[in-house]
């Protein structure tokens, strides 16, 4: 928020204190009894301006500006989250920080202006434009095929959050005017209501957003619907007005039309309105990773649990118990990569490790389409998954097994307490496989993740890590560097070949890749899968032994200025960061094409 002079509001003080002075009466006689009278009336004025007034009428205007301050912060997030299922978090925050800013500038300039523009005071119209979000975020949401994710978010904010943050910058100014800074320098007493301001926000924003990102879903206030109504409601109270009688539209729509709010009626909407699509969500759920969700199609038979704008995975349900199928431990995944990272089993050690002697730790849970299959082997499974709901959903909704040991944890955490005991346990595989958001969360690629997952791998154990990415980015090249760092033998393999035509076309190659690693150097291969191994499934039979082997001219070309051998740190990715922008945007483009856009935009 910008420093505002306030030379205009001392004018007006100035003049107001001057006219307050009772002043003696020139036309009317110098008697006793008339001077008398005036220093009563002066005596009477001193007692009342105290300085407890003088406090009070004080900490009223801070406290003011900082409850709408915060809850344009609290605002901030809530925005993103309610993006986030129909553009993915990536993209929904491409333009956020830059939107807010311009409008905390807009609205902190333009405070003179709407104070003498409007016929009523600005404040009033805060909770008309709070109530009214819910309803142009859903009818924007339905355009977004048409906005697309590089634009969509941009002009969704621009008419919600931009009017509420500029306006309610306005009124923080406004109030600010009548601040008592008399004691501070010239200089800082015209700087000091924007950047007090504008720090105050950014820290409250801080803060809002880890509550909020750490509660979200637990309750119905804490849905995103829910934290949109309850901050409506906060504007309410803070400017109640007869202008509320404007919103009963946006309230009827929130009410009864809007399929984003998560109760069952509608979530019946919801369904009503994917029927002709043929598809049905069977249940849905608010949590930590995003908006989460798991979803039929009726038509082709298949199951997907949905996580914002990505998929976590999917199976077969029209396959579940019928012919071959019968009796069979594991479902049928609709994603050969699932199946691919089974292969950890297959590659050859110097002493070969028996299945129910082995001990498996698996870093993402899905919808636990490893998991299973590692369990129907017979070996000791540990499944790190962060978000309690998707273990809930795929425990509830998919065929994992209940004979697991799951760790609801944050999986960099884990690793490294884990790692940093030497008498804790240790594993015959691991297998990485995470993936949210259009892109991989980078802390769990980083140098220091893998020296981890490294000490807690036995010394003839096995690795597998799954990477999906854009191999026209650099990101894929920095990643298989940084592992290549830790493991030094490693061998590459793709879900799919590369469709040149396509890639010649779009410049895009966006796939899943498995690396699979040992600690031992040498030559990394593969047994022949017997039947045992494919679990009488046709997907594994198809995909788990690896084919289509990556080779160093399948990624993008190095670049000096992009790092050619760079490895990810911890505390330097950065170089990694600004390429998951573009990468989460062709995801977004690929997603379009795995289920019609209406399953994405109703939620």
């Amino acid at each position: 928020m910008a420093p505002k002079s306030s030379s205009s509001n001392k004018k007006s003080k100035a003049s107001s204190s001057k006219s307050s002075v009772p002043s003696i009466d020139s036309s009317s006689s110098f008697t006793p009894e008339n001077f008398e009278r005036e220093l009563k009336a002066l005596a009477a004025k001193a007692k009342t301006e105290t300085w407890g007034k003088w406090a009070k009428e004080q900490s009223s205007i801070y406290v003011k500006a900082f409850v709408l301050l915060s809850l344009i912060a609290a605002y901030s997030t809530v925005s993103q989250l309610a993006l986030s299922p129909v553009y993915g978090s990536i993209p929904a925050a491409r333009w956020h920080d830059k939107l807010l800013m311009a409008a905390c500038f807009a609205g902190w300039s333009a405070n003179l202006f709407l104070e003498r523009a409007l016929p009523f005071k600005p404040a009033l119209l805060l909770p008309v434009i709070a109530i009214y979000i819910p309803a142009v975020q859903s009818f924007l949401g339905k355009a977004s095929g048409v906005l697309t994710a590089s634009w969509g978010p941009l002009v969704t904010e621009a008419v919600t959050l931009f009017p509420l943050v500029g306006l309610s910058a306005a009124c923080v100014a406004t109030y600010l005017d009548a601040a008592d800074l008399s004691k501070l320098p010239g200089w800082l007493a015209d700087a000091a209501p924007g950047l007090g301001s504008y720090g105050f926000f950014k820290a409250a924003e801080k803060v809002l957003r880890g509550i909020i990102e750490a509660y979200v879903g637990r309750t119905l206030f804490s849905t995103r619907m829910g934290m949109e109504l309850l901050l409506a409601a906060s504007y309410t109270l803070v400017a109640p007005s007869k202008l509320l009688v404007w919103t009963v539209p946006a309230l009827v729509h929130t009410a009864l039309f809007n399929t984003h709010v998560p109760t069952p009626m509608a979530l019946s909407a919801l369904n009503r309105g994917l029927a002709p699509v043929g598809h049905v969500v069977l249940d849905r759920q608010e949590s930590i990773t995003g908006y989460l969700s798991v979803i039929d199609s009726l038509k082709d038979g298949y199951r997907v649990m949905r996580c914002d704008h990505s998929l976590l995975g999917g199976e077969w349900v029209k396959l579940l118990g019928q012919g071959q199928f019968k009796g069979n431990q594991v479902a049928e995944p609709i994603y050969g990569v699932f199946a691919m990272l089974e292969a950890v089993r297959l590659v050859k050690t110097a002493k070969p490790i028996r299945d129910d002697k082995a001990k498996a730790l698996v870093i993402g849970l899905g919808i636990g389409t490893t998991p299973a299959a590692l369990v129907a082997h017979g070996i000791d499974t540990t499944v790190v998954e962060i978000d309690p709901v998707v273990h809930k959903f795929a425990s509830k909704y998919f065929q994992l097994p209940s004979n697991h040991t799951a760790v609801i944890e944050d999986a960099v955490s884990y690793t490294s307490r884990l790692a940093s005991n030497e008498s804790g346990a240790r594993f015959d595989y691991i297998i990485h496989d995470v993936f949210t958001g259009g892109a991989e969360p980078i802390a769990l690629f980083t140098l220091e993740f893998l020296e981890n997952l490294s000490a807690l791998l036995k010394p003839e154990g096995v690795v597998a890590i799954n990477y999906a990415g854009d191999f026209a980015l650099p990101p894929p090249r920095i990643v298989v560097n940084t592992i290549k760092s830790v493991f030094p033998t490693c061998r590459l393999f793709r879900e799919h070949p590369r469709n040149e035509t396509d890639f010649a076309q779009t410049n895009r190659d966006f796939t899943n890749m498995v690396i699979f690693c040992t600690k031992q150097r040498g030559n990394l291969s593969f047994r022949k899968p017997n039947q045992r191994d494919l679990l009488n499934s046709p997907s594994r039979q198809a995909f788990l032994p690896p084919q289509h082997e990556v080779k160093r001219s399948d990624f993008a070309k190095s670049d000096e200025s992009e790092g050619g051998d760079e490895i990810l740190r911890r505390n330097a990715t950065e170089g990694l960061a600004k390429w998951h922008e573009m990468s989460a945007l062709g995801h977004w483009t690929v997603m379009r094409t795995v289920l019609p856009e209406v399953v994405w935009e109703a939620w």
